[in-house]
């Protein structure tokens, strides 16, 4: 990979993984409701769910699902139903104490593994990422030296930042009132997301 075309692809990244998502409430929720190292075991969740789906691609896995209607739209559904899920259990706990010692580091990992997972958009994603700037003349892992570590890094700067917002809304959210405020607002984005993702069109393969 050229240095022209590494530069290209890491700014797709970039766009790609700062667009506010459900990872990116998920980072912000967990940094408002945890202490920040436990936070960052989210991180780590997506951090797997990236190493996972950039495998994949280079299998061409995602290239697959994407190309089949039925699995695209089973999963499209799957993710819209999960994501309307954490919305509305997130707006009826909005007025309850945040949990802290009652989730531990399993259920944060497996809560952030699956939001990053069960989401088309990923799928899309590293497939326009593998369909655009992979070059079909070059072998696939030599090239992946290049994209995984790349990749890597710009998802963990990007989500460590969003978990550190999160934990300065937390710090900020000293009365009740604003606390409660805060955490609906991301109940409301999971749903919405879920939402959009639901009555999204489900990709065609062009041949």
């Amino acid at each position: 990979m050229s240095f022209e075309s590494w530069t290209i692809f890491a700014l797709f990244w970039v766009v790609f993984v700062t667009t506010p998502g459900p990872n990116a409430v998920n980072c912000i929720s967990n940094g408002m409701a945890l202490p920040f190292p436990k936070a960052m075991i989210g991180v780590f969740a997506i951090l797997t769910q990236s190493t996972l789906f950039l495998v994949l691609s280079a299998f061409g896995v995602t290239a697959l699902i994407a190309a089949s209607p039925t699995g695209f739209f089973i999963a499209k559904l799957i993710g819209a139903g999960f994501l309307i899920y954490l919305g509305v259990r997130g707006w009826m706990n909005a007025g309850n104490p945040a949990p802290t010692a009652e989730r531990p580091a399993r259920h944060v990992y497996l809560h952030a593994l699956a939001v990053a997972t069960i989401n088309p958009k990923s799928v899309a994603g590293y497939l326009a990422a593998f369909s655009q700037f992979v070059q079909p003349d070059v072998p696939v892992w030599q090239q992946m030296g290049v994209i995984m570590p790349t990749a890597l890094t710009i998802t963990a700067l990007s989500y460590t930042g969003y978990t550190a917002l999160g934990a300065g809304l937390g710090r900020a959210a000293m009365a009740a009132v604003f606390n409660v405020w805060i955490r609906r607002v991301m109940a409301v984005c999971f749903i919405c997301y879920g939402v959009l993702l639901g009555a999204s069109s489900t990709p065609s393969l062009k041949g």
